[in-house]
């Protein structure tokens, strides 16, 4: 059969295409194209350096990895370990440990805990501000003017530590309230200026440590344990992810911030209204080279 040369140039043409088609989707090195159609769940559970960190990892998978979406799921701290473990949610980057170690524990054999990103200090237990001269320890407490404790959620450990162990260690008269971490920082707001007697649950890495002149109590008892302890900050993430999603899984394993970087995340959100992906994107726009090596890393494994 003779074929026409106008057919046998389309074919060719034809051949040609497909060829540097496969050439190109096998080299590409680009971000949008191959992760397009990735979607990602990260667990969220209000704490402000888990809210920047996931704002941060929404901003960087989408705009500079391409994945269609990154949700982050709201749940109990409790629910979020066995929401990474089940596979529901692909990562936790609030892992504060040895203060997790029992909710680790629970799961560890469907989950892998990664080396911390956080290369920062860490504090963590009840404090009251400096102005409060003679209150040092939680021994102080019962006659340090203050009638309340303000805690954060009812699920946090510090708020189990605290009315299991250190209000009845120390007989304390004052009362636990438990409700969120941002009504708490809004109560300290409106008290601080006043110079009104109060004690809350501080830690860090957070804002509140630059925005106000505050004192970790002394526990003398040791009621808190070891949560006043210094901590790792890393990330859990689900068995599965490395080879279900080889990109995600080496940016979560590379991405690594120091206090000045965390800080200054949190604050560009606070400037934000609070907006973690506006205030992520903002941030970026001036910390580009921090977070360069986990870009790199993610874009290598695809």
């Amino acid at each position: 059969m003779k074929i026409s040369k106008s057919l046998l140039a389309v074919l060719l043409a034809l051949v040609v295409a497909l060829a540097i088609a496969g050439c190109g989707g096998a080299q590409s090195g680009g971000s949008s194209g191959d992760n397009s159609s990735k979607t990602l769940t990260l667990g969220n559970i209000g704490w402000t350096e888990n809210v920047a960190i996931n704002g941060l990892t929404k901003v960087i998978m989408e705009e500079d990895l391409g994945y269609q979406e990154v949700e982050l799921q709201t749940l109990d701290l409790g629910l979020v370990f066995e929401g990474v473990a089940g596979g529901d949610v692909d990562a936790f980057q609030d892992v504060w440990m040895p203060n997790h170690e029992q909710l680790l524990a629970k799961v560890e054999n469907d989950v892998e805990h990664l080396d911390p990103w956080y290369q920062g200090e860490t504090a963590f237990g009840l404090a009251v501000p400096s102005y409060m001269k003679d209150t040092n320890s939680i021994a102080d407490l019962n006659e340090s003017g203050a009638d309340r404790i303000i805690g954060i959620e009812p699920g946090a450990i510090l708020v189990q530590k605290t009315e299991e162990d250190v209000i009845p260690a120390y007989n304390l008269d004052l009362e636990l309230e438990a409700s969120s971490t941002a009504a708490m920082l809004s109560e300290v707001s409106r008290l601080y200026p006043d110079k009104e007697p109060f004690v809350f649950m501080g830690w860090s890495p957070h804002w509140m440590n630059t925005r106000y002149d505050f004192k970790y109590l002394e526990d003398p008892k040791n009621a808190q344990g070891n949560l006043d302890e210094p901590a790792k900050i890393s990330s859990i993430v689900n068995e599965d992810l490395e080879s279900d999603d080889p990109v995600a899984y080496a940016f979560f394993n590379e991405i690594s911030l120091t206090e000045d970087d965390l800080n200054s995340l949190e604050e560009e959100i606070l400037a934000a209204d609070d907006d973690a992906v506006k205030g992520a994107a903002a941030w970026l726009e001036q910390n580009r080279d921090v977070v360069k090596p986990a870009i790199d890393a993610a874009k290598q494994a695809q």
